[in-house]
């Protein structure tokens, strides 16, 4: 069982690969996920399946539940915000969005996508998998370090929604096609269309339908926040290699900007949203611990 399961999941996974691509879309990943989970465990099946149930399966629940009110934040209100995100990006860079700069400098139009499009679209994708995937490590490694993960997974999901519901903020890409900002494009459609199909599935990386939905979602960045709290939660178990650890988050901002997905203070709001949650989810811990203890 210690060997063969693990071979039969590598194998089933390849299969799944070799005609679906990699499995982006959240539901489809964290079955994956699990299963891997399982395979690795196979010896101590009841111990994993008890805690499935009670730390994968909520978990799970919950990321559900806020793709479902993710799409009904906006409905306080009936008009976005446009001009708060991109004044201030106007600000810090001297009166014009860095994100107009970029675009100008680097993006040469969907016929002519260059190398380092395809290394931006990578870390922008790479977010749709590195959050749950280092879930799966950090459940099979560090279990008491995964329910700290999870919890803070949660807190940024549900800070973030808060926000989205009184906050609705439109990225720069919508900016633009509303008249607001100067001509930008959004650059991870054009880009994944250069991309192989047969080693990626884009199903899951799109919204799935209007409830599903919300371009006003910007601030604060989730794929900044996210990527913070890997980098956070991985720094432990990456000596060697900490220096790419350490660009991944700023890789990941870039990316963000240049691709007219969000503005820089969306992005710096999703830090200090990431930096927020560890220190209650930390705060929390320490003082459950205490009265635990006495």
């Amino acid at each position: 069982m210690r060997i063969g399961a693990p071979v039969v999941y590598l194998a089933a996974l390849a299969v799944y690969l070799w005609f679906e691509g990699i499995p982006v879309g959240r539901e489809r990943l964290l079955v994956w996920i699990v299963l891997g989970l399982l395979a690795l465990t196979a010896a101590q099946s009841r111990g994993w399946l008890r805690s499935v149930l009670l730390e994968w399966v909520p978990f799970a629940a919950v990321l559900v539940a806020y793709d479902l009110l993710r799409g009904r934040a906006d409905d306080l209100h009936e008009e976005a915000w446009f001009r708060p995100q991109l004044e201030a990006d106007a600000f810090l860079f001297g009166g014009t969005v860095p994100t107009v700069r970029l675009q100008e400098a680097l993006w040469h139009g969907a016929a002519d996508v260059r190398a380092y499009d395809f290394a931006v679209w990578g870390v922008y994708m790479s977010y749709f998998v590195a959050t749950y995937a280092v879930a799966g490590l950090l459940w099979y490694v560090a279990r008491p370090l995964f329910r700290r993960y999870v919890a803070c997974v949660v807190l940024l999901a549900g800070m973030g929604l808060a926000t989205f519901a009184l906050f609705p903020a439109a990225p720069p890409w919508l900016a633009s096609r509303e008249g607001e900002l100067e001509p930008t494009t959004r650059l991870i459609g054009p880009v994944s269309a250069e991309v192989p199909f047969l080693f990626f599935s884009f199903e899951g990386l799109w919204e799935r339908g209007s409830e599903w939905s919300n371009p006003v979602a910007a601030v604060p960045s989730l794929h900044a926040a996210y990527t913070l709290l890997v980098t956070i939660f991985l720094w432990r178990f990456a000596r060697r290699v900490r220096p790419l650890l350490a660009l991944y988050p700023p890789a990941m901002a870039f990316a963000l900007v240049y691709s007219a997905e969000h503005y820089l203070v969306d992005v710096l709001l999703g830090w200090a949203y990431t930096l927020a949650a560890v220190w209650a989810v930390a705060w929390t811990a320490r003082r459950y611990g205490r009265v635990s203890a006495r």
